[in-house]
């Protein structure tokens, strides 16, 4: 189930979609460790006059991840992302990403992301321009379309394949669509019969079964998931092994669920800081105890807690509490 974007060779078949505010570093790292065999950074902007800002120079950390570097690069014009694209190759990026599958209003105000669906032609001009523009491989990222009456997903993906894109991911919803509705791989489906590049699917796949499905139906090269690995890093290792089993791995114990909680805190504290690194830790800790199905008061509690040390004792002190709970998850 392995394949290759440019001379790297991946071999397990299930990626981390790139999610701002969220695929920073460490979580990159952690989803390595549980079974992505591919883990894409958080979109970074092509207008380089921006990356003096604190939000964007930690995305452009890219010396210490797992190889291969992928990094996402987003906006609306040739210049810039051939710009943005070269130096981030030389801050280390090993494949180049392109957005156009996101459908954010701030992203989309700029014409970026998948409102370049739209224009054919501009979105030929940006990808031939990056591809030729750099070494390393460039992969694209789109939805089915700009709108239901406009699914133009398959005329795009054979413009990528045409400019020199080396593998395309599709969420199977238009950008009309944003999040609403259920994703469809119809399109996905035609879209990997038409093309001789590598194909992601992505959209919905939340479990392993239905990542299975979804492969099979779609014959896609891999699956991207996304929001269902927030809380819930080892989607992935289940995923692998019910592709290569056809079934699920024992769920993890409360103690390997704390060992991975408590390692994921302490390295946004370091990536972050102290100050930034609290902050961004509650909203992970909030997917993990949603996942766990909490219901105490738990979260309010560590959301009130400033300090990291005291962040990582009541943490402690929760999973204490837990060991003695049976756990579905």
């Amino acid at each position: 189930m392995a394949f290759a974007i440019g001379s790297y060779n991946i071999d397990r078949p299930v990626i981390l979609a790139p999610m701002a505010g969220v695929t920073d570093l460490p979580f990159r790292r952690l989803c390595y460790q549980q079974g992505a065999g591919l883990v894409v950074s958080e979109m970074v902007t092509s207008d380089v006059r921006l990356w003096n800002s604190t939000k964007s120079k930690h995305r452009l950390v890219h010396d210490k991840e797992i190889q291969p570097r992928s990094v996402q690069i987003a906006g609306a014009n040739a210049e810039m992302m051939v710009e943005a694209a070269q130096k981030n190759v030389e801050l280390g990026a090993q494949i180049i990403d392109i957005n156009m599958g996101c459908p954010a209003k701030k992203v989309l105000n700029k014409a970026a992301g998948s409102a370049l669906l739209k224009d054919e032609s501009l979105v030929q001009d940006i990808l031939k321009s990056v591809v030729d523009s750099v070494e390393v491989p460039v992969t694209l990222k789109i939805r089915t379309g700009w709108s239901s009456e406009q699914r133009n997903g398959l005329t795009i993906a054979k413009i990528a394949e045409d400019c020199g894109i080396q593998a395309l991911a599709v969420h199977g919803r238009t950008r009309a669509c944003k999040f609403q509705g259920e994703a469809e791989y119809d399109t996905i489906a035609e879209i990997k019969q038409s093309v001789g590049i590598p194909v992601f699917a992505n959209g919905d796949i939340t479990d392993a079964q239905t990542a299975q499905r979804v492969m099979t139906y779609t014959k896609a090269d891999a699956v991207m998931i996304g929001r269902a690995a927030q809380g819930r890093p080892w989607i992935f290792n289940e995923i692998n092994h019910y592709l290569r089993h056809g079934e699920l791995p024992p769920s993890p114990d409360i103690e390997s669920i704390k060992e991975t909680v408590v390692e994921h805190v302490k390295a946004l504290h370091q990536f972050y800081g102290e100050f930034m690194g609290i902050r961004i830790a509650r909203k992970h800790v909030g997917w993990y105890l949603k996942t766990l199905a909490d219901t105490s008061s738990f979260r309010s509690l560590f959301n009130k807690t400033d300090d990291a040390n005291e962040q990582l004792d009541v943490l402690e002190s929760f999973f204490v509490s837990r060991k003695s709970t049976s756990l579905h998850i």
